[in-house]
């Protein structure tokens, strides 16, 4: 099975780059299948993680960033593979 880890966060205002650079240098305690990040107004950061595993496994996450980088707490999804849709 495949599982997906959200991680999502806003910036103080100015200062998304620095929450972008700062969650591409955390090192999980494991490698997933696939790890991407993804920025958008607001000063938002994104970043998905993929893992083959149950949905209920204990997976590494992303810490909370210092409180002096983000404007409110991380939030967080987990989602499991509902298959891959054929883009035509």
């Amino acid at each position: 099975m495949t599982v997906a880890l959200m991680w999502e966060a806003r910036a103080v205002p100015g200062r998304g780059d620095d929450l972008l650079a700062w969650a591409r240098v955390q090192r999980l305690a494991r490698r997933p299948v696939r790890r991407e990040s993804f920025r958008a107004p607001e000063d938002r950061v994104l970043v998905i993680t993929w893992w083959d595993a149950p949905y209920a496994a204990e997976l590494p996450e992303l810490p909370e960033p210092d409180g002096e980088l983000v404007s409110r707490p991380v939030h967080r999804w987990r989602f499991e593979s509902a298959g891959a849709d054929d883009p035509r």
